[in-house]
């Protein structure tokens, strides 16, 4: 578990440092060959020397993880000039926020479609202790284990429900959702390490280039589908609606034939693509 600590101030051992080093320079310098003078000299300068070690300078959102030859003593998250015990040997973390903009990987969706695929993810260590001593590279860790996540979110979803009507989530639609089920389980994925996910959004997301001129035609057809569906299902209401305003209102009464021809031009009307050329009929209905 992580131990937070707080250093006694360093600015009175630097002070302390500096005139050790002072008089043991000095000591050096005016010892004339004096046996005594030449060994004070160097004990104040390796004193001096040995006090310097156990200072250190931690910057804002920075740390230090202290360890004793071989036990973990704690961690240091304050920021400042400090003194720890000279023997205890320190390991930086960052505590910034960093981003992860992963390489565009190419995988299969859950229907099989191979896809292109990339996320951002924005992470920070918040467990100093699982940061230094759980994993042997944090920083690599996350990056294998997000290639991980996108690969499995991708696996576990449908690009779109072109084939798959049933899907409730499906990776082009499924926005926010999707984004949140990446971010819980890069939370999940990366606690062994102590790190948290501040943010995860896919940032990439396309057909494969194989595969993208058949699913962009299939699209298309699709759509054009649908607007038929639709024009013929308005089609038949206005035919429905004529027959029955002519006959409600005695403008012309028809038998079968003459509303089946009637139907049948005003069908190609509505739903042709391009507009009618009309032909007028100079004679009576029947000629």
């Amino acid at each position: 578990m992580e131990k937070n600590l707080k250093p006694v101030s360093g600015f009175l051992a630097l002070l302390v440092s500096l005139v050790l080093l002072i008089a043991g320079s000095y000591s050096l310098a005016y010892a004339d060959g004096s046996p005594l003078y030449i060994v004070a000299g160097i004990m104040l300068l390796f004193i001096a020397f040995f006090i310097m070690k156990g200072l250190m300078i931690i910057q804002p959102n920075h740390s230090r993880v202290l360890n004793f030859f071989g036990k973990y003593v704690g961690s240091v998250k304050e920021n400042g000039l400090f003194f720890i015990n000279p023997l205890y040997s320190t390991y930086k973390i960052s505590l910034r926020a960093q981003n992860l903009q992963g390489q565009q990987l190419k995988v299969n969706d859950k229907m099989g479609n191979p896809i292109e695929i990339g996320a951002v993810i924005v992470w920070k260590v918040g467990d100093t202790y699982k940061a230094a001593y759980e994993v042997a590279d944090y920083a690599d860790y996350v990056n294998k284990q997000s290639e991980a996540a996108i690969r499995h979110l991708a696996v576990s979803f449908p690009y779109d429900n072109l084939e798959d009507e049933k899907a409730d989530i499906t990776l082009r639609e499924g926005g926010d959702k999707v984004n949140q089920i990446l971010e819980n389980e890069l939370t999940e994925r990366l606690a062994p390490a102590g790190i948290v996910i501040l943010e995860a959004r896919i940032s990439h997301l396309a057909y494969a280039p194989e595969i993208a001129g058949a699913m962009l035609q299939r699209q298309q057809a699709t759509a054009i589908v649908a607007a038929r569906i639709k024009i013929v299902e308005g089609a038949v209401g206005m035919v429905d609606l004529a027959l029955k305003k002519l006959s409600a209102e005695n403008i012309v009464e028809l038998d079968d034939e003459r509303k089946a021809a009637m139907v049948s031009n005003l069908m190609v009307v509505l739903c042709g693509e391009k507009a009618a050329t009309p032909i007028l009929n100079a004679g009576t209905l029947y000629q």
